[in-house]
C-alpha cells in the first residue's frame, strides 16, 4: 500500500458548551473499491455509514462512523442551523491545498410539517455527520482521513488506536476478495394504499381546476418483503452496478438505510460557481432505438410535460437570479436518458454572490416544482392532506459540503428505505388539471422500476 503523509491538523473550535479540538490525518492509498471500504465497516459501524458517487463518477465518498453529528428538528430554520454549526466547527481549519477537506454528509427530510407515522418515525428533520473514517476518491486518487473531534486535553493514545483501526479497514478493503452479492429474494410486495392514491389524484385535479394550485406532485409507496434481512452493501452493490449514470447514495441511521440512484442534481457549488439541473417531464425508454427516439421526440413536444418543465426552469432561474451575480439558462430542454426512463432536462449555472452559500441555495430551491408543486406552499399543504405517506428523505436534498463552501446535493428520487427484511419504495408524478389517475399510476410504475430491480423484484410490462 502506498501511503503519503499529508498533514495532521489541530484546530480549536468554539462550541456553546465547551472548546473542542478537531484532529485530522490523511493518507493517500492505492486505488481501492469504495463499496469494499463501506463493507469493511459492517460489523462496527453499521447504522453510521454513508456512500455517495456523483453522476460523472469523478467523486466517490464513503464514511464509516460518526466523528461529529449535526442534526435538528428546527423546521424552516434547519438549513441555517446546520450551516451555522458547520461553520463554527470548521472556521479555523488550516490545511495544505492538496489535502481533502473534512466532508459533512447528510440530508434534509422533505417536509418537517408532515406528521404521518410510518417507517420514518423518529428520523430527524436534518441529519448530517462528519465520518470517523472518510474515503475520498477523486480523479483516480484515493485518500483516507481520520477525523477526531474531542474535548479531551490529550488524545494521542486514542488517535494511535484509530490509526491501527484505519489500517485494518484499508487492509480489509484491499486484500480480502471483493464480495459478490446475490440478488435479494423477495417474498411479496404490496402497493400501499393504492386506492387512496388513485382517489387522491381525482381530488387534487379538482382542486387544481378550482385554482387552489397549478401543479401538485403526489407520491405513493410500495413495500417489498424479503426472505431474510438485507445488508446495506448487498443492496448498494446492485444499485451501483445497474444505475451507473445516476447519483448513487446511501445513508444509514440506526436500522434504516436510505438509498437510491437519482438522475437529478439539486445544486452543486464549486469555487464560487453554482450549477443546477431542471429535470421534469418523463417518458419510458423504447425497446428499440427507433422507438426510443420516437418516445423522446414525443416528450420534447408534449404540452403537459413541457408545462411541468417550464415551472421548474422558472423557479430555479428565480433562485439563481437571487443568489448569483450572473447566470445562464438554455432556451429549450434536451433529453436526459437513463436506463429505465428519459426526462426533459435543462442545465442552469451562475456565479455566486459573495455571501451566497450552498445551503442557502438548497433552502431556496427545495422543493422544486418537480417535487412539490406550484405555488410551493399551496402545493405542500395539499400534499400533507392528500398524500398517503410521510416521504421522509424521499424527494428531498441529500449530499455533502466541505469547509470551503463547495458541495453537491441531489434530489433523492428513485430511492427506497430499507429496514431489516422490508423495503419501502417511493415514486410520484406532477398532477395538473388534466391528469388522469391511471396514467399517473402507470408513470409511478416506471419510476419504481430501478429500485425494484436492484432489490430482486420485477414489474410486469
Amino acid at each position: 500500500m502506498h501511503q503519503k503523509w499529508l498533514q495532521s491538523t489541530e484546530v480549536e473550535v468554539g462550541n456553546i458548551n465547551r472548546a473542542q479540538t478537531f484532529y485530522i490525518e490523511t493518507i493517500e492509498v492505492s486505488r481501492l473499491s469504495a463499496l469494499a471500504f463501506f463493507a469493511a465497516g459492517e460489523q462496527k459501524y453499521k447504522g453510521k455509514r454513508f456512500f455517495w458517487q456523483n453522476r460523472e463518477k469523478t467523486l466517490t465518498l464513503v464514511g464509516l462512523g460518526h466523528a461529529y453529528v449535526i442534526k435538528n428538528n428546527a423546521g424552516d430554520n434547519r438549513f441555517d442551523q446546520i450551516e451555522e454549526e458547520w461553520r463554527e466547527l470548521t472556521k479555523n481549519i488550516i490545511k495544505e491545498e492538496s489535502e481533502p477537506q473534512p466532508i459533512l454528509f447528510g440530508g434534509f427530510t422533505f417536509d418537517p410539517e408532515n406528521t404521518k407515522t410510518g417507517e420514518w418515525d423518529g428520523f430527524p428533520q436534518s441529519l448530517f455527520a462528519v465520518a470517523t473514517y472518510q474515503l475520498v476518491i477523486r480523479n483516480d486518487k484515493a485518500y483516507i482521513s481520520i477525523h477526531l473531534v474531542t474535548d479531551k486535553a490529550n488524545s494521542l493514545q486514542e488517535f494511535d488506536a484509530m490509526r491501527v483501526e484505519r489500517d485494518h479497514l484499508i487492509h480489509a478493503a484491499q486484500v480480502k476478495e471483493l464480495k459478490t452479492y446475490e440478488k435479494p429474494v423477495m417474498t411479496k410486495y404490496m402497493e400501499l394504499k393504492k386506492q387512496d392514491y388513485l382517489q387522491s389524484i381525482e381530488k387534487v385535479t379538482s382542486l387544481i381546476k378550482d385554482k387552489k394550485a397549478e401543479k401538485v406532485v403526489i407520491a405513493r409507496s410500495l413495500e417489498m418483503d424479503f426472505a431474510e434481512t438485507l445488508s446495506s452493501p448487498q443492496v448498494l452493490s446492485h444499485v451501483i452496478n445497474e444505475q451507473p449514470e445516476s447519483y448513487l447514495f446511501g445513508l444509514e441511521q440506526y436500522e434504516l438505510l436510505f438509498f437510491g440512484a437519482s438522475p437529478e442534481r439539486l445544486v452543486k457549488v464549486k469555487n464560487g460557481y453554482a450549477y443546477s439541473s431542471c429535470v421534469a417531464g418523463s417518458i419510458k425508454r423504447g425497446k428499440t432505438a427507433d422507438e426510443d427516439k420516437q418516445l423522446g421526440d414525443n416528450l420534447l413536444n408534449d404540452s403537459k410535460n413541457l408545462g411541468e418543465h417550464r415551472y421548474v426552469v422558472e423557479m430555479i432561474a428565480d433562485t439563481f437570479e437571487k443568489n448569483c451575480t450572473e447566470f445562464k439558462v438554455p432556451k429549450h430542454p434536451k433529453l436526459l436518458k437513463i436506463r429505465d426512463i428519459q426526462h426533459l432536462y435543462t442545465p442552469v449555472e451562475g456565479k455566486l454572490k459573495p455571501n451566497a452559500t450552498i445551503l442557502q441555495l438548497v433552502k431556496d430551491l427545495h422543493p422544486t416544482p418537480a417535487l412539490g408543486g406550484v405555488p410551493r406552499e399551496g402545493a405542500l399543504s395539499i400534499i400533507r392532506k392528500y398524500e398517503t405517506m410521510n416521504r421522509g428523505l424521499y424527494a428531498a436534498p441529500i449530499g455533502w459540503l466541505d469547509a470551503e463552501g463547495n458541495g453537491e446535493f441531489a434530489v433523492a428520487i428513485r430511492s427506497a428505505a430499507l429496514i431489516k427484511d422490508k423495503a419501502y419504495l417511493y415514486a410520484g408524478g406532477g398532477i395538473v388539471a388534466d391528469s388522469e389517475p391511471v396514467s399517473e399510476y402507470e408513470e409511478t410504475l416506471v419510476k419504481f422500476r430501478p429500485m425494484i430491480r436492484a432489490l430482486g423484484g420485477q414489474l410486469s410490462e
